[in-house]
């Protein structure tokens, strides 16, 4: 079981602060499951706005978590199976729940297991739990896009 540090993920996913919503990989299969970590502090960006005085981690960025979590792997995948690397791109989301708030101060586990791949393609169970307690969960499906040639 691999694990994977800030500076592994940077090279695997084209995100920066502040949208990269992985920490660091603590169990990677490099073939269904994976297992992110994200410490959510008080100074995310997104707190100043969402919501003063109440701090709620955004929905929408759990889900974001879940994918770059899921296109960890799926990278992986395409690196060790082809070689080729690539971009990861939401496709789809569906079944998505949301069962507890997310504030600072919460360590996200974020769970992602393969459930389907085709090519460049894949979907994807994702969960996020806090403390053991599962706070969101979603289907989602990503793709891989070729990497393009630097003008």
């Amino acid at each position: 079981m691999a694990t994977l540090t800030i500076e592994q993920i940077l090279s695997t996913l084209p995100h920066r602060y502040p949208m990269l919503l992985v920490d660091r990989v603590i169990e990677c299969d490099d073939e269904k499951r994976i297992v992110g970590i994200k410490n959510v502090t008080a100074n995310e960006p997104f707190f100043q706005g969402h919501f003063p005085g109440n701090p709620v981690m955004p929905g929408v960025l759990q889900l974001e978590a879940m994918a770059q979590t899921g296109g960890i792997l799926m990278v992986r995948i395409l690196q060790a199976t082809t070689h080729a690397g690539g971009t990861p791109y939401f496709m789809a989301l569906d079944n998505v729940k949301f069962r507890k708030v997310v504030r600072p101060g919460d360590q996200l586990r974020i769970e992602c297991e393969l459930t389907q791949s085709r090519s460049r393609t894949a979907r994807f169970v994702g969960r996020c739990l806090v403390d053991g307690q599962l706070v969101s969960e979603a289907e989602l499906m990503c793709m891989i896009a070729k990497e393009s040639a630097p003008a």
